[in-house]
């Protein structure tokens, strides 16, 4: 397939890692001339210097040759323009960023999205505010993603000293539920990323994650020892579009948020929208009016500022003075595994879910369902439709198959119900599998469930 990417930054960068490496044809638009060079020495990558609202530009990288468009710059007009701009040629699917909620609200309501004929469009804030949503329900987890509908969550935990999973076996851990409630699909142990088998055994200070059915949560959490709740006082720093989308879904379960914005018109501006949060106008690395305002008896810290710098330090200080989690934004993904380190919960980045909803796009056509990188982990989950080219998944036990041995299947969807599988299970055309890996066995992974032999052991 050719791809043609317009926009080099963090999302971009991060999709012609993926892309390139599994072989796509990728041509990278951008003005940044230093920053296209760099990416051609250490990707396999077709560069052109220009803007990618040219048409002159566009015809250069080879438009009329390009199967597929993404447009991810820092400019939402850029972005729609080079989609304009590409309806002219023979592409099949257009993608494009939008960062303004105006753009995004009009588009999804119909006539601007057939004008602009545009596939997929992407709100990394709204999809954050949505991960952010998510994880406040949970408060042991420093990690959530769902898949099916809904009807499966990917949860990760940290294993601390004195838990009674600590030097078991993952069988043994398996023995200890009453029925078959989850599967344990990556372990994090320093800077390893283990895709586990039942031999592997649980250490302190192990990052783990595991898969089941949201129906189940609790039950998977008693076993062990993760006691969630959602919090009753929440601090939100920042009042932008993430912080002011998750302050009004928060509004509704009567929780007590405070929300400090430290811009005077932005304050007015949320005083107005928002019903029962609290809108405070100070400086959110104030220790003193923090203090005042009861930061250290808040179950939850939420920092979405717009600076790095700013989000980090008011985490590091909500934590010293008795926050109980935290979730901050990062812009720069790179820096998210050493949040943990610092004694942060949970980093989330909105460029790696924009890039993640783009790959589940870009990916199996149509056969991968989605895909999402685990945090500071080198893994990867995705859920692929068995079609009926790939008969011979079917009817064989799991633990017959020469399944590949970077890669674990967490859940299977038949018809709307979910099975957590074991060894015993056989698939059936139609299923959707959740499936987990190493970054490193992608290859493998599309290989054996998308074009290549499924052969019994």
């Amino acid at each position: 397939m050719r791809i043609m990417i317009v926009g080099a930054g963090e999302v971009g960068r991060h999709l012609c890692e993926k892309l390139s490496v599994e072989g796509q044809e990728v041509v990278l638009v951008d003005q940044d001339e230093a920053k296209l060079r760099r990416l051609e020495r250490d990707l396999n990558i077709l560069p052109v210097h220009g803007s990618g609202a040219s048409m002159r530009v566009l015809e250069e990288g080879g438009i009329e040759r390009t199967d597929l468009f993404i447009a991810v710059t820092d400019s939402d007009e850029v972005n729609l323009i080079s989609c304009i701009l590409s309806k002219q040629y023979d592409v099949q699917s257009r993608i494009a960023r939008v960062r303004n909620e105006d753009f995004y609200s009009q588009t999804k309501a119909g006539g601007a999205e057939e004008a602009l004929d545009i596939d997929l469009l992407i709100s990394p804030d709204l999809a954050m505010a949505e991960e952010i949503l998510r994880l406040s329900a949970l408060s042991d987890a420093f990690d959530v993603a769902e898949f099916a509908d809904g009807q499966v969550e990917l949860l990760g935990y940290e294993v601390r000293k004195g838990n009674p999973t600590v030097g078991k076996t993952l069988q043994q851990i398996q023995a200890m539920q009453a029925q078959n409630y989850f599967v344990i699909v990556a372990i994090i142990r320093g800077q390893q990323t283990i895709i586990p088998r039942g031999h592997d055994v649980l250490q302190a200070g192990d990052k783990m994650y595991l898969v089941a059915r949201k129906k189940d949560i609790m039950a998977v959490e008693a076993v062990f020892h993760f006691y969630s709740h959602m919090p009753k006082d929440v601090f939100i720093i920042g009042g932008g579009l993430i912080g002011y989308t998750v302050a009004k879904a928060l509004e509704k379960k009567r929780i007590n948020v405070r929300l400090i914005e430290q811009d005077p018109l932005v304050c007015d501006h949320l005083t107005a929208q928002l019903d029962k949060t609290v809108v405070l106008n100070f400086d959110a690395l104030d220790a003193h009016d923090l203090l005042q305002e009861g930061i250290d008896q808040a179950g939850l810290v939420i920092a979405v500022t717009n600076s790095d710098t700013t989000n980090i330090l008011a985490s590091l200080l909500a934590k010293h003075h008795g926050a109980q989690k935290c979730i901050t934004k990062i812009t720069k993904p790179d820096f998210i595994p050493m949040l943990g380190k610092l004694g942060i919960d949970v980093g989330l980045s909105p460029r790696l879910v924009a890039a993640d909803m783009i790959l589940s796009f870009v990916r199996g056509g149509g056969k991968i369902l989605s895909v999402a990188t685990l945090l500071g982990a080198n893994a990867e989950v995705v859920e692929i439709l068995v079609t009926e080219d790939r008969e011979e998944l079917t009817g064989i036990p799991l633990m017959s198959m020469n399944f590949p041995p970077e890669a674990v299947l967490g859940a299977v969807v038949r018809k709307k119900k979910v099975i957590i599988p074991s060894g015993q299970t056989k698939l059936k055309l139609g299923d959707i599998l959740v499936i987990f890996f190493a970054k490193n066995a992608m290859t493998q992974v599309e290989t054996f469930f998308l074009n290549g032999r499924a052969a019994a052991s």
